[in-house]
């Protein structure tokens, strides 16, 4: 099984906009991380993108911070790019996620595209829908459980 730390949390009030980082939150089941611009349901619910993916831009001279990219969540430890569809994951003591999209397309490019040429979203975020409501803090394991499919 693989284990990793979930080491940011973010919400923001509207789409579209940088989110706030907050230290803990609850995942509602099919609805997304509560009081979050994007809690509405739908594959698209939490967006994930690893601490080592952000850690190699800022590496590159970009000046980003957690939630810049728009993600709800960032993990240290897990290999999110060897995730596919369908996988689940379990954050902190109860929220189980499934992995419903792997990257976003991005319609027009973000600031981040322009200074370096490209964005790690579009390859190395992924989207989860909530299957088992949990609150979640900073410092929480984040786990890939086992697939019930051979």
């Amino acid at each position: 099984m693989k284990e990793g730390r979930v080491v940011s949390i973010a919400i923001s009030d509207r789409k579209g906009e940088k989110k706030r980082v907050v230290r803990e939150a609850c995942l509602l089941e099919d609805v997304g991380l509560e009081h979050d611009a994007h809690a509405e349901g739908g594959d698209r619910q939490v967006s994930i993108l690893m601490e080592e993916s952000i850690e190699r831009m800022i590496e590159q001279g970009v000046q980003v911070q957690h939630g810049d990219f728009a993600e709800n969540i960032v993990v240290r430890g897990l290999g999110l790019r060897d995730l596919k569809v369908s996988d689940r994951l379990k954050l902190g003591a109860d929220a189980e996620l499934r992995v419903t999209k792997i990257g976003k397309e991005c319609l027009s490019p973000c600031r981040i595209y322009y200074a370096v040429g490209y964005c790690i979203m579009p390859l190395e975020g992924i989207f989860c829908r909530v299957e088992k409501t949990g609150t979640i803090r900073t410092g929480d394991t984040a786990v890939v459980l086992p697939s019930a499919y051979p």
